[in-house]
C-alpha cells in the first residue's frame, strides 16, 4: 500500500476517526475507534505532537499480528486533537533467525535479568514481562527510542561509547548503563537482527542488573571518632540510594497515567499525575544538588583537566534544554558548528555548569523570548556567555544569588538555590570563575571563563 491513510486522535489520546486500512490496523492491535490508540509507535508521536504543539514525523515499525510493517508518521496537533497521515505501509515478514543465531540469542539470554527488542530505528519493540519486578513501566516505553530505557555510562573521555556501538548496528556485550525509571546500575548485551536481505533490523538484548559493591569505610582520624568529611559521604550516599530509586519510579508512574499509556482517564486526574511528576522532578533535583555540593566541599575535591570546547558544549547544553524551551516558547541561539573555544576543564562539569545556566536562562525568560549562547577568546580564558531577555537582576542581588541557598525571589517556581552555588564553585575549582552582569528589566548575562588550551 502506496497511497496516504489518515486517522484523527483526540486531546484523550482516543482514536476517534479512521481510513479502513488504519482502522483495521489499529483493530488486529487489540483496539476500537472511540477508545485509547492501541499501536504505541504511533501512539506515542501523537501525545508528543500534542504536547509539544509541533508537527512530528518519524519512520516506524510496528507489529501486524506475527509480521512487522513499516509505517512513515506524520503527527499534525489540531484543535481538537492531532491529525495522522500514515504512508509507506510496507509489510515485512517477522524475523525468524537461523539456527546458528538461535543458539547464540539462547545463550544471550541464559543468565538476563529481563529482555528487550528494537526495531531498526533503535525504537523498542518489546521487553519482557518481568522487568517490571525491577520497577519497569514497560507499556509506557513500548514505540519510544532505546536512551529512554537507559542512560549509558560516560567514559573517561566523556564520552558514551554505547551509543557509538548502537548506531554502528554491531554486537556489543557488558556494557554499563543506568536505568532511567529507577537508577539501577545494568549490564547491556546484545545482538543485531538481520531481515531476509541481511539489512540490519534491530537489536534482540539482554539486561544483567550489577553488583553493587560495598561501601569502603573511611579510616577514622583516631580511635572512636570519625572524620566529619566522612559522616557526610556516608549521609549524601545513603540519601541518593534512599532517594533516588523511589523517585524515578514516582516520576516514570506519574508520566505513564499523565500520558493516558494504559487508556483515557478524566483530565483533572492526568493533570494531578503531572503535578505529581513535575514535583517529584523537583525532589530529584534537589538530591542531585545535595550530592553535588557534599562532592564540591570535600578538601580533595579536585575536576579533571581535560582538553574541550565551550561551543560543543554549549551546543550540548542547548539541545537537552531544547523541549524545555519549545514548551515554554523560547528560542535558543547557539554558536555556530564552525565556531572553536577551545579550553581546560571537566567535560562532565562543565556541562553541568552550562545546562544550569541555560536552564534558568529559559525559566525565567518571557514567552517568545531568546536565550543566547556565545563564546569567544579573552587573552588566557576561554569564554562562554548565557544571556536571557528576562526581568534581570538588581544590583543589590547579584552577588548572593551565589551563596548557598539563596533565591532573588523565593516565592518563584524553581530550584533549590543551590545551582548558582555549585555552578560557581565548579568553575573556580576548574581554575576559572562565573559572574554576573544583569540589570533590572534589562535581562541577565552570566559569564562562564575557563583557563583556554595553550596553543
Amino acid at each position: 500500500m502506496s497511497d496516504t491513510v489518515r486517522g484523527m486522535v483526540d486531546p484523550a489520546g482516543r482514536l476517534v476517526g479512521a481510513e479502513p486500512a488504519l482502522e483495521a490496523l489499529n483493530a488486529r492491535a487489540g483496539g476500537t475507534l472511540g477508545e485509547a490508540f492501541a499501536i504505541p509507535q504511533v501512539a506515542v508521536l501523537a501525545r508528543l505532537a500534542h504536547r509539544l504543539g509541533i508537527t512530528v514525523s518519524r519512520h516506524v515499525t510496528a507489529a501486524d499480528g506475527p509480521d512487522e510493517i513499516e509505517l512513515w508518521v506524520r503527527a499534525l496537533p489540531k484543535a481538537d486533537g492531532v491529525a495522522l497521515e500514515i504512508a509507506g505501509w510496507r509489510l515485512r515478514p517477522a524475523w525468524v533467525p537461523a539456527e546458528s543465531a538461535r543458539r547464540e540469542r539462547d545463550l544471550l539470554l541464559g543468565d538476563a535479568d529481563w529482555s528487550w527488542e528494537t526495531d531498526a530505528s533503535l525504537s523498542i519493540t518489546a521487553i519482557t514481562p518481568n522487568a517490571a519486578q525491577h520497577g519497569i513501566v514497560v507499556a509506557s516505553l513500548l514505540g519510544q527510542p532505546i536512551d529512554a530505557l537507559m542512560t549509558p555510562e560516560v567514559d573517561e573521555h566523556g564520552g558514551m561509547p554505547l551509543y557509538a556501538l548502537l548506531l554502528g548496528h554491531g554486537p556489543f556485550d557488558d556494557e554499563p548503563a543506568t536505568i532511567r525509571m529507577t537508577g539501577a546500575r545494568v549490564l547491556l548485551s546484545a545482538r543485531p537482527r538481520l531481515d531476509a536481505g541481511g539489512t540490519f533490523a534491530g537489536y534482540i538484548g539482554a539486561a544483567r542488573h550489577a553488583e553493587v559493591a560495598p561501601a569502603t569505610p573511611e579510616p577514622a582520624v583516631h580511635r572512636g571518632t570519625v572524620h566529619p568529611d566522612a559522616l557526610t559521604a556516608a549521609f549524601s550516599a545513603q540519601l541518593d540510594r534512599a532517594l533516588r530509586g523511589p523517585l524515578d519510579r514516582i516520576i516514570a508512574n506519574a508520566d505513564s497515567i499523565n500520558a493516558q499509556t494504559d487508556g483515557p482517564i478524566r483530565q483533572d486526574y492526568a493533570d494531578y499525575a503531572a503535578d505529581i511528576a513535575s514535583a517529584g522532578r523537583h525532589l530529584l533535583g534537589l538530591v542531585d544538588d545535595l550530592v553535588d555540593l557534599q562532592a564540591i566541599e570535600r578538601l580533595d575535591f579536585a575536576p579533571a583537566a581535560e582538553p574541550i570546547d565551550l561551543v560543543d558544549l554549549g551546543r550540548r547544553a542547548a539541545g537537552l534544554l531544547a523541549v524545555r524551551a519549545a514548551e515554554r516558547g523560547v528560542r535558543i541561539d547557539v554558536p555556530q558548528d564552525i565556531d572553536r573555544a577551545p579550553a581546560t576543564g571537566e567535560f562532565r562539569r562543565v556541562l553541568q555548569i552550562l545546562l544550569n545556566l541555560i536552564g534558568n536562562a529559559v525559566r525565567y525568560s518571557p514567552e517568545g523570548g531568546m536565550v543566547w549562547v556565545r563564546t569567544h577568546r579573552d587573552r588566557d580564558s576561554a569564554v562562554v556567555i548565557v544571556a536571557d531577555q528576562g526581568k534581570g537582576i538588581a544590583v543589590g542581588d547579584q552577588a548572593r544569588i551565589f551563596d548557598k541557598f539563596e533565591r532573588v525571589d523565593p516565592s518563584e517556581p524553581g530550584g533549590s538555590g543551590l545551582g548558582l552555588y555549585i555552578a560557581r564553585r565548579l568553575a573556580r575549582a576548574m581554575g576559572g570563575d562565573l559572574t554576573v552582569d544583569s540589570a533590572p528589566g534589562q535581562g541577565a548575562r552570566f559569564v562562564l571563563r575557563l583557563p583556554a588550551q595553550a596553543g
